[in-house]
């Protein structure tokens, strides 16, 4: 259906699956009553819900919210969504405002939502050759440079080759009986494989964290979403840490400091 007719079908009527507020009586979500159907479970559980449409396991709970916990939640303001933070702090404006600042960035391609959605769907499709199809794994890796022009997304990082972050999350995995799966096997022996060519790139989290949790079963969509709010606890800090000082005082740069290279200074003409 196109045209006008689409829009006059949807003048107060919106179909949905997801749920509805029924004012003074019920909410309903995905078919459950909230207030008796959620009543035991925890917040996390129901992002998950949201995102997949099924509970998920307290131990696949457990997991992903303590990878999070070790793994996105730095209070170090010199990260990039973390700055903005607590940029938005020195400014002086709400939290609400820094936080919700600081995840718009945090869509980043090389860094955030996009590298973490291409990191995903990079490992899945390698599990779907080599695993299911009987490809041979170097042979898909070097395709994948080839096509692309640059190592795989979920390898590799600006500044230091390693990842602190990868051993402890790793340990986690191991304590809680999830680190043999196909795709953290398949991680590693790509960053093996990486290693002996020129690139020598390292795995890093968010490389682990996507194959860890599609062998939790989630997709690279489903893994994406999940991590819409997972930096905040690190972004607030800074926050905090900011709206506390002096105004303007957050890493302020001396005019001099700049190397300019544009017209030089002009005088305005009467």
């Amino acid at each position: 259906m196109k045209g006008p007719d689409t829009l006059i079908e949807r003048e107060d009527n919106w179909e949905t699956d997801m749920g509805a507020w029924f004012a003074g009586e019920r909410v309903v979500f995905r078919g459950l009553d909230v207030f008796t159907e959620f009543f035991d479970k925890d917040w996390v559980e129901i992002w998950f819900f949201s995102i997949t449409g099924k509970f998920l396991s307290k131990k696949q709970i457990e997991l992903f919210s303590r990878t999070w916990a070790i793994c996105t939640s730095f209070p170090e303001p010199r990260i990039w969504n973390n700055r903005v933070a607590a940029i938005s702090g020195s400014a002086k404006t709400t939290g609400m405002l820094a936080i919700a600042c600081g995840t718009a960035i945090s869509e980043s391609k090389f860094f955030g939502g996009q590298a973490s959605f291409a990191a995903a769907d990079f490992i899945t499709r390698v599990k779907t050759l080599v695993v299911d199809e009987g490809k041979e794994l170097v042979d898909v890796v070097k395709h994948e440079i080839d096509a692309s022009k640059n190592v795989p997304y979920g390898f590799g990082r600006p500044i230091t080759n390693n990842d602190e972050r990868v051993p402890v999350a790793l340990r986690l995995a191991e304590e809680l009986g999830a680190s043999d799966g196909p795709h953290v096997k398949l991680a590693f022996e790509i960053e093996k494989i990486l290693i002996k060519m020129r690139y020598r790139t390292k795995l890093n989290i968010a490389g682990f964290a996507s194959a860890l949790y599609a062998d939790q079963g989630l997709t690279a969509k489903e893994f994406y979403r999940m991590g819409a709010v997972i930096y905040s606890a690190g972004m607030m800090a800074c926050y905090i840490d900011a709206v506390d000082k002096p105004a303007g005082t957050f890493f302020p740069l001396r005019c001099k400091r700049i190397s300019y290279e544009g017209k030089p200074q002009r005088k305005w003409e009467n």
